[in-house]
C-alpha cells in the first residue's frame, strides 16, 4: 500500500544458481513490486539476491510466478526460479500436489517434485520447446535476412566468438569456447549483454564441452553480472551443442553453483533436473 510502512516476510532460496528473494504475494499487497525488488536486491543489504521472485494466485495455471531483476525491471522466466517456487509452495503449504503447472510470462512451466518425509528432494521442470525466432529472442542478426541468430561469428573487444541465441521467454545468448575458467567474465561478459545486436539485453552462457555428456558454463545474467549459475542458461548451452553435434540430447551441465541435468527430449521440450535449498527466511521492514 502505498504511503505506508510494512514488515514483508521473506525466503530467500538457491537452486544450484541464483539466489532469489521469494515473496508470497497472495498475503502481501502493496502497489510498487518495481521498487521492492531493487530495495530487497540491493547487494550492500544483508540478505543479498539475483532479484525479487512473487508467488501470485493464477487463472490458468496452480501458481503464477512473477520475477524482478535487482534493477527492478520486471522480466520472463528463470529456470533456476521457478525451481525454487516449486518446493517454496509444496513445503510451504500452498499445495499438496507433487505434480503442477506454474504461470509465467514465458509459458505455463509442467513441474513434477521428488518427495520424501515431506520435502523435496529434486524438482524436474518442463520448461517448453525453445523459440529460435530472432522477433521473439529478440535480436537483431548481423544477416537480416536470418530467420534465427545460429553460431553466427561476432568480434567482442579484441575477440570473436560464434553466438547463438534462443528464447525460455528470456533472451539467452550461448558461445562454446575452450576453457571457460581460463575467460574475463567480466571484460567479455557485460559487452556481449549491451552489444546493439540485443536491444532488449541478453543473458550470456559460455559454455565448454567437456564429452558427449557432459558441458561445463560460467554465466553472465543481464542486469546482475556472474552468477553462480542459470537454468535456463544450462538448457541453452545443451540446446545448441546439440544442434552442434557436440553433446547427445541427455546432458550433465556444471556451473558455480552446482550441477544440473538436462534433458531435450524427442518432442522438442527441454527438461532440468535438480534440487533447492532454503537459505535463509527472515522479514523485510519495507518503507513505501
Amino acid at each position: 500500500m502505498k504511503g505506508s510502512n510494512m514488515v514483508i516476510p521473506f525466503t530467500k532460496m538457491q537452486a544450484y544458481g541464483n539466489d532469489y528473494v521469494y515473496v508470497d504475494a497472495t498475503k502481501v499487497k502493496i502497489d510498487d513490486w518495481n521498487d521492492l525488488a531493487i530495495k530487497i536486491s540491493n547487494r550492500n543489504f544483508g540478505v543479498g539476491s539475483d532479484g525479487l521472485i512473487l508467488i501470485c494466485d493464477s487463472d490458468v495455471c496452480d501458481f503464477k510466478m512473477r520475477v524482478f531483476d535487482p534493477d527492478g525491471t520486471e522480466c520472463e522466466m528463470c529456470g533456476n526460479a521457478l525451481r525454487s517456487v516449486s518446493k517454496y509452495v509444496y513445503e510451504y503449504g500452498k499445495t499438496d500436489k507433487e505434480e503442477f503447472k506454474i504461470e509465467t510470462i514465458g509459458g505455463h512451466q509442467v513441474i513434477k517434485l521428488d518427495v520424501s518425509d515431506g520435502k523435496v528432494t529434486n524438482i524436474h521442470a518442463d520448461i517448453g520447446i525453445p523459440v529460435f525466432d530472432v522477433k521473439k529472442v529478440p535480436v537483431i542478426p548481423q544477416n537480416t535476412e536470418a530467420k534465427e541468430l545460429f553460431n553466427v561469428p561476432v568480434k567482442i573487444a579484441d575477440r570473436v566468438f560464434n553466438m547463438s541465441s534462443l528464447s525460455w521467454g528470456n533472451p539467452h545468448t550461448v558461445m562454446f569456447i575452450d576453457d571457460v575458467d581460463e575467460l574475463d567474465i567480466k571484460k567479455y561478459g557485460p559487452a556481449i549483454e549491451n552489444h546493439p545486436m540485443f536491444p532488449k539485453r541478453t543473458n550470456v552462457t559460455f559454455a565448454q564441452v567437456i564429452d558427449r555428456d557432459t558441458i561445463k558454463i560460467r554465466e553472465w545474467e543481464r542486469g546482475t553480472g556472474e552468477t553462480i549459475g542459470c537454468g535456463t542458461g544450462c538448457c541453452t548451452a545443451v540446446v545448441f551443442a546439440v544442434r552442434l553435434g557436440l553433446t547427445d540430447r541427455h546432458v550433465d551441465v556444471h556451473q558455480i553453483g552446482g550441477m544440473l541435468h538436462i534433458d531435450w527430449d524427442d518432442s522438442d521440450h527441454v527438461h532440468m533436473v535438480g534440487p533447492s535449498t532454503v537459505v535463509y527466511e527472515g522479514e523485510y521492514y519495507y518503507e513505501a
